[in-house]
């Protein structure tokens, strides 16, 4: 058993990774500074603390006794990704850590150059080796969990459409945020993880009319793929997140959001498509399919509060 330290837990990954430490019997410090972090889910006492990656002393001591670290660099972030998994890293060291598991929510290039922002987890990872942190980390490329948000769960439910700035034809391996998390973990104890990067997909890999076959057979009446524009999706993201997103924060995000998904259905490379048999020989872990996880969500609308997107 471990005691891990999870950065962002009260975002959509963070809770995740708590939910899935906490049902593989190791400890969790739950790093936020929210009052009520998870939502209202109930993980039963656990240690919460406070620290920012703006002041390194405050997370080497969040770190201070602990076995692991887990980061996730969040959406609206105070700093950069660099400067923030180097923070990590750094304090790592210091705490004298065994390892530090950092999730970069997206595909890692496996070459130079390669264009938009996963050029930026290239430099987060070399950053982070550089601190000399025993780290792994993993590019996990779609989340199944973004079916929830509300920039998608609303459209599904209450106009039986499937809204996502994805192409008909663009092929996804979508993963769901528990099994993430799993990887996460099984890197805690893992030798030869040490200095590994590695992209995480789910177990198929679907096109968009596939995922709304899923959907109207899970939700139990019609649900169609209808494709928004990259533009729109970028409004619709930064829509849901509401009064909590400042006008600048806004400016910068939805041009990113736009740009990003223009890239990724124009992409030769297939940032969303991983091939996941090389991995699960050498992370055997079992992972569920599209229809297994939304098979376990509750698609009723309720008050029940829901993470807007990140």
């Amino acid at each position: 058993m471990a005691t891990v330290v999870v950065f962002g837990a009260a975002g959509r990954q963070g809770m995740a990774q708590v939910r899935q430490l906490k049902k593989a019997g190791h400890e969790v410090r739950a790093i936020s500074r929210r009052a009520d972090p998870f939502l209202g889910e109930d993980f039963g006492l656990l240690d919460i603390r406070s620290a920012d990656v703006r002041d390194e002393a405050s997370v080497v001591t969040a770190m201070d006794g602990a076995d692991a670290a887990f980061y996730t660099h969040p959406l609206k972030a105070p700093v950069s990704l660099v400067e923030g998994v180097s923070t990590i890293g750094r304090a790592a060291v210091k705490a004298g850590l065994k390892r530090v598991v950092w999730n970069t929510s997206s595909w890692i290039p496996d070459r130079a150059g390669d264009a938009f922002s996963y050029a930026g987890n290239t430099a987060g990872i070399n950053a982070l080796w550089r601190t000399g942190a025993p780290a792994t980390v993993f590019g996990s490329v779609l989340f199944m969990d973004n079916l929830l948000t509300n920039w998608a769960f609303p459209y599904i439910i209450n106009e039986g459409r499937y809204v996502y700035p994805h192409r008909a034809d663009l092929e996804c391996s979508w993963i769901s945020l528990d099994d993430v998390a799993k990887f996460m973990i099984a890197a805690i104890d893992r030798p030869d993880l040490e200095g590994a990067w590695l992209n995480i997909g789910g177990p198929q890999i679907l096109y968009p009319p596939q995922v709304a076959e899923i959907l109207s057979e899970v939700v139990g009446r019609p649900v169609k793929y209808d494709p928004s524009t990259p533009k729109q999706f970028g409004k619709n993201l930064c829509d849901a997140f509401g009064e909590e997103m400042s006008a600048d924060e806004r400016a910068q995000i939805e041009p990113f959001m736009e740009a990003f998904y223009t890239y990724n259905n124009d992409a030769p490379h297939s940032p969303f498509k991983v091939d996941m048999g090389p991995v699960l020989e050498r992370i055997p872990i079992e992972m569920e399919t599209m229809r297994d996880w939304a098979k376990r969500q509750d698609w009723r609308l309720t008050n029940k509060p829901r993470p807007p997107a990140g």
